[in-house]
């Protein structure tokens, strides 16, 4: 009869390494974005806009998760900025479109070689072609939309 296997040690276990890898970026992540009206939040607002064709406000609360009252106080501060304009929807004149300005542009730009050069740092232990598995890997189970747990503590797989 076999007893219980030995207790890892804590450097095996998902969580810690988790969590320490999150806690580390977000360090390197809240410097680089300190002087960002809505800090990482606004980052996030102006990356997603350049990456759409313009959103809308509404678009951009549901994409990064932010309350819509929320994001329109964010956008408020980034607009007063300079960093972005709101544009009336050509198709819907109750929405705004959220365009980047030349300036909001160019700082993303900045901001976006800042955060590469900060996480380079957080990945160095790992060659190049490993850090790219990892970016993969990590957006894969990012994206999957699993609930990470279900009523007996066990993880559920993504729902069909």
């Amino acid at each position: 009869m076999s007893g219980p296997s030995a207790p890892q040690s804590v450097e095996c276990d998902l969580a810690w390494a988790l969590t320490r890898v999150a806690r580390d970026h977000a360090t390197a992540v809240q410097c680089v974005v300190a002087a960002l009206p809505g800090g990482q939040r606004g980052f996030q607002v102006l990356a997603a806009a350049a990456a759409d064709d313009p959103p809308t406000q509404l678009a951009l609360a549901r994409k990064l998760g932010v309350d819509r009252t929320v994001m329109t106080y964010l956008l408020d501060k980034i607009q007063e900025a300079g960093l972005i304009e709101r544009r009336p929807d050509p198709t819907d004149r109750r929405a705004r479109r959220i365009v980047l300005t030349e300036a909001g542009r160019a700082l993303l730009c900045d901001t976006e070689k800042r955060m590469r050069s900060a996480e380079a740092h957080i990945l160095a232990p790992l060659t190049a072609d490993e850090q790219s598995a990892l970016r993969t890997l990590l957006r894969r189970v990012a994206t999957a939309g699993t609930d990470p747990a279900s009523a007996d503590g066990e993880p559920r797989p993504p729902s069909a």
